[in-house]
């Protein structure tokens, strides 16, 4: 599904990526640990195209596509999500419309019929119920005024609404209480059982996220590379004797 290799990248004269190089299989889930600045979210932005990272040499490949070849919306029409540590604000445009104009947009690029008012409302309902999101919700601005919890509820009915086949979560537990992971947690085992070949990278600094869902492969990042791998004990590891003591 997804095969790095060699990547070297990072924002004008500053290396961030080193050589980095990883591969997941379809269904897998790869959790991403690491300390701050060891290049976790560079990462992801560069998988997704973000415009402000160069990449200097290497290589992604998901499926049979070429990804640094594509532009951003090429990749999510391909199904690359991103969930965003940050998401920012779009006021003036609903969150019903936002969805609409996305899952139209991907829909067309798939060469597929495009959903109509009555159709989309309908996904839209499901989801949000789903996600035990009021449907007041969806006539808000995208996040102009939300709290921290209301901006990860919507990247994750973004997920479920876009059903993508890569979805890459960049620390979105940050800030998160207990019944906010959960909530991230459940779309996440929602959208597997929908689509087993789903594939997860996890980035995040906590072990926390991971009591919920429990990931296929551990890595642990530093200076811009993977410098151990394992099972998921290897987060719990990490919990108790932190990065040094790896």
């Amino acid at each position: 599904m997804l095969e790095i290799k060699s990547l070297h990248a990072g924002i004008t004269d500053q290396e961030i990526l080193k050589g980095f190089s990883l591969s997941a299989k379809s269904g897998e889930i790869h959790a991403i640990m690491g300390p701050n600045g060891s290049g976790k979210s560079t990462l992801a932005n560069i998988i997704a195209g973000h415009p402000g990272y160069e990449v200097y040499s290497g290589t992604i490949k998901f499926g049979n596509s070429d990804v640094l070849a594509l532009a951003p919306e090429e990749r999510a029409q391909q199904g690359i999500f991103l969930a965003f540590q940050y998401p920012m604000s779009i006021p003036g445009v609903s969150v019903a419309h936002f969805l609409r104009l996305a899952l139209n947009a991907q829909e067309k690029a798939q060469q597929k019929t495009l959903t109509g008012v009555a159709g989309f409302i309908k996904i839209l309902r499901t989801e949000m119920k789903v996600l035990g999101i009021p449907m007041s919700f969806a006539e808000r601005s995208v996040n102009d005024g939300f709290s921290g919890g209301e901006k990860k509820r919507l990247e994750m009915l973004q997920m479920l609404v876009l059903n993508p086949k890569l979805v890459i979560l960049d620390e979105i537990d940050s800030g998160l209480d207990i019944d906010a992971i959960k909530i991230v947690a459940n779309a996440v085992h929602i959208l597997r059982e929908r689509n087993s070949e789903v594939t997860f990278l996890i980035i995040t600094h906590y072990q926390r996220l991971l009591d919920y869902i429990t990931p296929t492969t551990v890595h642990i990042m530093q200076d811009g590379i993977i410098v151990k791998t394992g099972g998921s004990e290897l987060a719990h590891a990490l919990e108790k004797s932190g990065y040094v003591g790896l």
